[in-house]
């Protein structure tokens, strides 16, 4: 593992004050199923880092999130990460997939201007190549605070930054049984996604070294096996009683149902500048839960594949070390598929073409190595900002 050494942005001063603002708290509250009502509608998360007018990141700022008003379509719909310089958007709820596209390119118009207009800038990858988070500081919520005292060390350090999809089910049940069906195709997605090779200073060899970092965390990477949604209600339930959670958004896995937002929620891939790239993956998500949907409603539920959690854990890691190079152990568990083959595949399966796109250009990790043998850590850093078209 070789050091680089790439530098820190300038340091921004803020207070010692905590802030309550943004998005709610959800301590001991409970999910239901009758939250999921509603198939297919979409929603998208984004993890982006608040940087300075050269890409490096700022080792921590308030101003867009509490010292200044965001504009309307942000509204509660921006907040902090763990770390002040990570910052976190959400789409409205996008009713017609069609208009994916559009709302997510919205909200990052928003957020451009927002940070233009106090002096920064934003970039998107899985992790910042330059941010040392010993040098980082902590975002000031009650929420974040608790979870640093009690998780330690693996918290402290956890700079990542991703994607989330959500799409909506119309039972309970289904949600659960998709959620099961979706573990297989986390480190596809997370495969196409790689886009973190450096972190705190190092090449680390892997091309999602964001996965790796966040599975220190309790309750992250790949989730076990639900029979269905009283069973899945059952742990949640025990998790907070228990309070090896404080809310449910602490459940951290890969893939899960959300049983507040009645959706099924991927969590795989890391940040990505380009929005075709998160595009992509939104379209492929949508379209593997309604088609496991379709396999759910014609009876499939007695051929659930209640795969061992050891080879899926498998399939991440040769995600996380490989990426666009990677074999995986077939769906079926009989030999391995290339992800090349297996694209081909899903694209001609689904009626999707995005995920091929993806995979035919050079991946983020490949990218970021290259830029930084090439041009340095300024073409770097400019090869992250945030785009939106």
């Amino acid at each position: 593992m070789s050091h680089i050494d790439i530098g820190v942005g300038r340091p921004i001063p803020t207070p010692n004050r905590i802030y309550c603002r943004g998005r709610k708290r959800e301590t001991m509250e409970r999910g239901s199923p009758e939250s999921f009502t509603r198939m297919g509608t979409l929603g998208i998360e984004e993890e982006c880092f608040v940087v300075d007018e050269t890409g490096r990141p700022t080792s921590g700022t308030d101003a867009l999130v509490y010292e200044h008003e965001p504009p309307e379509i942000l509204e509660d719909r921006l907040d902090h990460e763990l770390f002040k310089f990570v910052i976190e958007t959400q789409t409205p709820l996008i009713e017609d997939p069609d208009d994916a596209r559009e709302r997510l390119c919205e909200i990052r118009e928003a957020l451009l201007e927002h940070a233009h207009a106090h002096g920064y800038r934003i970039a998107a990858a899985g992790l910042h190549p330059l941010a040392k988070w010993r040098e980082l500081e902590h975002a000031e919520k009650p929420r974040y605070r608790s979870q640093l005292d009690r998780i330690q060390y693996p918290q402290h350090r956890n700079t990542t930054a991703g994607v989330h999809v959500h799409v909506g089910v119309d039972d309970a049940d289904k949600a659960v049984w998709i959620a099961n069906e979706l573990r297989w195709y986390v480190p596809v997605v997370l495969a196409l996604s790689a886009n973190s090779p450096f972190w705190n200073g190092f090449d680390t060899g892997l091309h999602s070294a964001r996965a790796k970092i966040f599975e220190g965390l309790p309750n992250t990477g790949m989730p076990t096996y639900f029979e269905d949604f009283e069973t899945f209600d059952r742990f949640e339930r025990r998790m907070l009683e228990t309070g090896s959670i404080e809310d449910r958004g602490e459940l951290w896995y890969d893939v899960r149902p959300h049983t507040a937002h009645g959706t099924v929620e991927l969590r795989a891939p890391d940040g990505q500048a380009d929005p075709d790239v998160v595009l992509a993956f939104v379209e492929y998500t949508h379209a593997l839960v309604e088609a496991l949907a379709e396999e759910y409603e014609d009876g499939a539920t007695g051929q659930a594949r209640d795969h061992r959690r050891e080879l899926l854990d498998e399939n991440k890691w040769r995600a996380i070390r490989q990426g666009h190079d990677v074999s995986l152990i077939a769906r079926d568990l009989e030999g391995t598929v290339d992800l090349g083959e297996l694209v081909d595949r899903e694209c001609e399966r689904l009626g999707i073409d995005g995920i091929k796109r993806v995979y035919d250009r050079e991946s983020g990790a490949s990218r970021q190595r290259r830029l930084l043998e090439e041009s340095g850590p300024d073409a770097l850093c400019e090869s992250l900002f945030l785009q939106t078209e």
